[in-house]
């Protein structure tokens, strides 16, 4: 979710169906959500733009191989236990998992790594701040989160954007100069 901007239910939904691992992309097709009255339901994208490619790094890459092999070791040892919905994120015998309870999960590790509580949706914000202040597109930004405009991105992460500026003008600064210096 760091690395890609994800939403949780977007994450849970994910089977591996959705992912290529060679070309490193995964496609966001659904997501798992709590419906009052109905328990935990897959649920399509509200938007277009909600249905997505996105990227993956090498490093996300890696970590789903190695999760992909644990989680076949895995479903090898509880053998019938194992309920087939193919998702990537599954409880341990194979069921949806439920936001609320990866939350909790979430917390319980970033006390025991020292770090302080926030929320899952956090890490979606970190991603696309990270991204804007990389300097990557603000339209690429757009259709890696999903947003069904860009005014969305560029309301919710325009913080960045001073830095960018004084990056950019010091780039204008610095093509000025190369223009100065060859028609001297």
């Amino acid at each position: 979710m760091a690395s890609t901007g994800m939403r949780i239910g977007e994450a849970l939904g994910l089977t591996w169906e959705d992912v290529d691992l060679d070309e490193r992309t995964l496609r966001v097709r659904r997501a798992i959500q709590r419906q009052k009255g109905k328990g935990l339901v897959m649920i399509e994208p509200k938007t277009a733009k909600g249905r997505r490619t996105v990227a993956l790094t090498p490093t996300a890459t890696r970590a789903l191989r190695v999760h992909r092999s644990r989680q076949l070791e895995h479903r090898l040892r509880i053998g019938n236990m194992w309920e087939e919905h193919n998702l990537i994120f599954p409880s341990e015998v194979g069921r949806p998992l439920d936001p609320n309870n990866v939350y909790h999960r979430f917390q319980r590790t970033l006390l025991s790594i020292g770090l302080p509580k926030m929320r899952l949706h956090d890490l979606r914000h970190t991603a696309a701040t990270l991204m804007m202040a990389e300097g990557i597109p603000p339209r690429v930004v757009q259709e890696m989160l999903g947003h069904a405009n860009i005014r969305i991105t560029l309301d919710t992460y325009s913080h960045v954007m001073p830095t960018m500026q004084h990056e950019a003008a010091e780039k204008m600064e610095e093509a000025f100069d190369r223009a100065r210096r060859r028609n001297a």
